[in-house]
């Protein structure tokens, strides 16, 4: 398959350097860490050579499974193994990580997955491990710039229960699934790359 037959999302070639800046940083200690929501899988084969260290797990719902197989296999990486099925709201895959990333879903789910999503996360990541969430937030019930409020428009004329998350709400359920805040940081066209890390007292 060519580069022009790949799916694309022209997001990924925007903000995957600005994200790639934090990751190095926070992913210097990593040894696997587990993409929840891998898209075109663009974010992985771009991050996962730049990032030898560690192996960049990828995973996807049934349905766009081939779309991640499309890019790992134009682009190859020996620390990128084949993706993994991974339905939100259902059972995960078993898998232990010291890392997880996912780029611009929290605002794709549905609100009732939101805290399954931090459930699962626990039980995934190892004691001590990072939770790193990209993308749009409001902050204090405002959004951060008006493209956003109009960007949360659209979301929900497609769904009601898709929409640009609260913060606060993210950090509450964070926090009930044994997580805690350490950084939120302010990326281009007003996204957000959040990090909770768990707690070291869970198994």
């Amino acid at each position: 398959m060519s580069c022009t037959e790949l799916p694309d999302a022209p997001s990924c070639g925007r903000n995957r350097e600005p994200i790639l800046q934090h990751l190095t940083r926070l992913l210097a200690c990593s040894r696997k860490v587990l993409e929840v929501g891998s898209g075109t899988g663009q974010h992985a084969v771009y991050f996962a050579p730049q990032l030898p260290h560690l192996e960049w797990q990828t995973s996807e719902r049934p349905q766009q499974l081939e779309a991640v197989k499309s890019w790992l296999a134009e682009r190859p990486s020996s620390n990128l193994p084949q993706p993994l099925v991974l339905e939100v709201g259902d059972a995960w895959p078993e898998i232990c990580a010291d890392a997880i990333f996912t780029a611009n879903t929290l605002h794709i789910m549905s609100a009732a997955l939101v805290p399954q999503f931090f459930v699962h996360c626990a039980d995934v990541l190892q004691p001590g491990g990072l939770l790193i969430v990209y993308g749009p937030v409001k902050i204090a019930g405002e959004f951060i710039g008006p493209s956003n409020a109009d960007f949360d428009l659209q979301l929900k004329a497609r769904d009601p229960n898709r929409g640009i998350r609260d913060l606060e709400w993210l950090d509450r359920l964070a926090q009930r699934a044994g997580f805690s805040r350490t950084e939120l940081n302010y990326l281009p066209a007003n996204n957000q790359l959040m990090v909770w890390r768990k707690s070291d007292n869970q198994e």
